[in-house]
């Protein structure tokens, strides 16, 4: 399978857990602590299992190892900004945004990896956040518009979070695998996560859980995928150009919309999604022109 289709089956994958994560937070964790501590369990197994497995090449210089970490901080910081998000916000107005972070990766990949962006690459930058100031848009009862404020400098922050971390890991891929990347990040994610929801108040949150069982088990089924969607994404990327391969897995805005608007149809308490035509035009236009704008930059 080609990086292409690689990156589009990760951004498919992702979107689809993206909405579970969603559905998650908001509706079953008692808290995103609590969300994230079974997490950073699931994770911490898995890392280690493919660190045995994959270990690091003989004779690695140790900054290629160190930026592996970094950017596996970095993208842990930015899950979690992104999650603390899905709890207070729609998934289908949280994730449009943040995932206009390979716009950011573009710009970072020309300016510090050597990577060129014609014009048609800019113009399609503006496509895309003016799409993402579109959906940040909030119409109040009374007709008002207004915009999400502190929420928004928190999506603006995950979102360079991302690319900083895309960026890093594209400089470590050249000298670790895609299985040593994801070892890494998993057990660098799972520390932070374990890090501030190891509390015996978090333990007895979820001991006291209602559809505990359920709950738990939907949660391990969504941190399955999740690796297999990660694990694509640093396949492509370690195949790929950098400007090219993250707005391919950023698409994944156009799946989240689409599952969003299907589950709001045939499971309607799922998640917390209830557009009128109106804001539902704005969003699908808004959403396509972000789309479009990556996929512009796809084809340059």
């Amino acid at each position: 399978m080609s990086w292409v289709n690689t990156a589009i089956l990760s951004a498919a994958i992702l979107g689809v857990v993206n909405i579970f994560d969603s559905h998650l937070v908001s509706k079953r964790m008692p808290s995103l602590r609590a969300f994230f501590f079974p997490i950073g369990v699931i994770h911490l197994v898995y890392g280690s299992i493919l660190c045995t497995l994959f270990p690091l090449p003989e004779g690695i210089n140790i900054l290629p190892v160190i930026i592996t970490v970094v950017s596996a901080l970095l993208r842990a910081g930015a899950v979690s900004l992104m999650l603390y998000s899905l709890k207070r916000e729609e998934v289908s107005r949280v994730i449009p945004v943040v995932y206009t972070y390979p716009i950011f990766v573009a710009i970072m990949a020309v300016l510090l990896l050597g990577e060129t962006l014609h014009y048609t690459g800019w113009l399609a930058i503006i496509i895309v956040v003016a799409g993402a100031v579109m959906i940040s848009a909030r119409q109040s009862s009374s007709g008002t518009t207004t915009w999400l404020g502190k929420p928004l400098i928190i999506f603006i922050t995950s979102t360079l979070l991302f690319a900083l971390a895309d960026i890093a890991s594209k400089y470590a891929l050249s000298y670790v695998s895609f299985w040593n990347m994801f070892s890494i990040s998993t057990i660098c994610m799972s520390g932070v996560f374990l890090l501030v929801s190891t509390r015996p108040q978090i333990w007895k949150q979820i001991s006291n859980m209602k559809r505990r069982t359920s709950s738990l088990v939907l949660l391990a089924f969504n941190e399955t995928l999740a690796p297999v969607g990660i694990l694509l994404s640093f396949w492509a990327l370690q195949r790929g150009p950098a400007s090219l391969v993250s707005p391919i897995v950023g698409s994944r805005p156009i799946f989240v919309v689409i599952a969003a608007l299907i589950l709001s149809r045939v499971a309607p308490t799922f998640l917390e999604w209830r557009p009128g035509k109106g804001r539902l035009a704005l969003r699908l236009i808004a959403t396509a022109m972000i789309v479009g704008g990556i996929t512009i930059i796809h084809l340059l």
